[in-house]
């Protein structure tokens, strides 16, 4: 048996390309757009936060009179505590990941909780118990918005 050597065997363009860019766009729907947007923007937040805690650690002006090592150990833990989770959660809301949203509402919770059983940790309890919460339910409108449209 003899191959027929009149058709070449080099694949055609269109079959080579990983991935079609319009195909993909098609494909994503705005409400999962929405969300990613909004991940990235709560990444953002979340690595600003984290990097503010880390700054008070290192003692760059974020840390009370004092210094990181002059504060109550419960100022220290729950700084420490937020510095490392919040750049954790940024990575992986800026991927989309799913460990991402549940890192970063584990970090929104917690936060949460500090503030209103532990309000002499930081000062800002209010801000934290009118915009946590809502970030959160914003989440997870676009989170079940963009379930509903896969679903179609």
């Amino acid at each position: 048996m003899e191959a027929d050597m009149s058709e070449p065997l080099v694949p055609q363009a269109q079959d080579l390309a990983p991935v079609s860019a319009d195909g993909e766009r098609k494909k994503k729907g705005e409400w999962t757009r929405r969300l990613v947007w909004y991940l990235r923007v709560m990444a953002v937040l979340s690595m600003l936060g984290g990097l503010r805690h880390w700054a008070a650690v290192c003692g760059f002006g974020f840390a009370p009179d004092g210094g990181f090592e002059a504060q109550p150990i419960a100022w220290q833990t729950a700084t420490v505590f937020f510095a490392v989770i919040d750049l954790v959660a940024a990575v992986g809301l800026w991927l989309a990941a799913p460990w991402g949203a549940v890192v970063w509402l584990t970090s929104m919770i917690s936060m949460i909780v500090v503030a209103a059983f532990f309000p002499q940790i930081y000062d800002d309890v209010l801000l934290v118990m009118v915009l946590h919460p809502l970030a959160i339910v914003a989440y997870l409108a676009l989170a079940v918005l963009a379930a509903r449209e896969q679903g179609q």
